[in-house]
């Protein structure tokens, strides 16, 4: 995903060939967060995706969407990002796994969904709500799109307050260079019941990442360093581990909470 100027228009693309290649080594190739497969079926745990419609919103570079494509039997899968490199990138990769007749790609700029109501039985995002900074207009959005009876799975990058975030935060966020819109969990499930979702619920992962990242750090420093410099360059790489060590300090004091979250559409004719 990306920022915005102020007349609405998608600034220059974030998650450039660089970006891609850079976390393609740290994350696996297509993926644009951390956690791999198994971090995205922990997020879908329990939700029947068979024959069922499903939309990835911040889809990246495709590793995700195309694991739910051959893992979970969906009818169809469309990932969707505002990003147009990470589109392609997608493309190509479901074409290159035989899955583009199942998984397709949208791209369009910011703002409302190039969807029609109630299109999907299932909304699904991972780490990408983060760089939009209206949630309640963004939850608004999703439940258009999603069918009576649906469900939203997702997860995201949260701050663990609401007040001003502090020093180290503000030097994590400076040191990512990313349209970072975070936000806590109260105002997630303030904005997904003012959407008019129900069942709302906000599970913290920050034990998890709080120690994934540490690896992602070591690795990065020691035997993934030379991969990592091969595919973007050291400059790049030394850029990174500034980032890192600067996001572990945030980990660790609890203030960055990676989450996720889940809530449902009302079925048809039931009461909110």
């Amino acid at each position: 995903m990306v920022a915005t100027d102020e007349d609405g228009a998608a600034a220059e693309p974030e998650y450039d060939e660089a970006a891609i290649r850079f976390l393609g080594v740290l994350w696996g190739e297509g993926y644009l967060s951390p956690g791999g497969p198994a971090e995205v079926d922990r997020v879908l745990a329990g939700v029947d995706l068979g024959g069922k419609r499903v939309l990835d919103f911040g889809c990246g570079a495709g590793g995700i969407t195309l694991h739910i494509a051959k893992t979970y039997r969906s009818a169809d899968i469309v990932g969707y990002d505002v990003e147009q490199p990470v589109i392609d990138r997608a493309r190509a990769a479901a074409v290159a796994a035989g899955l583009s007749s199942i998984a397709q790609f949208v791209s369009s700029p910011p703002g409302r969904l190039p969807f029609a109501d109630e299109q999907f039985d299932v909304v699904f995002s991972k780490d990408a709500m983060i760089h939009v900074s209206d949630k309640q207009a963004l939850f608004a959005e999703l439940f258009r799109v999603l069918k009576p009876g649906g469900v939203f799975a997702a997860s995201d990058w949260l701050i663990g307050h609401d007040g001003e975030p502090s020093p180290d935060m503000k030097d994590y966020i400076a040191a990512e260079g990313l349209s970072f819109g975070m936000a806590s969990s109260r105002r997630y499930l303030r904005a997904m019941a003012a959407a008019g979702f129900v069942d709302c619920t906000a599970e913290s992962r920050n034990g998890w990442y709080r120690e994934v990242a540490r690896g992602e750090l070591a690795r990065l420093k020691g035997p993934l360093h030379d991969e990592a410099v091969a595919a973007v360059g050291a400059a790049y790489v030394e850029k990174n581990i500034r980032t890192w060590t600067a996001m572990q300090k945030v980990l660790d004091s609890g203030e960055h909470c990676p989450t996720h979250l889940r809530a449902n559409k009302p079925a048809a004719g039931e009461r909110l």
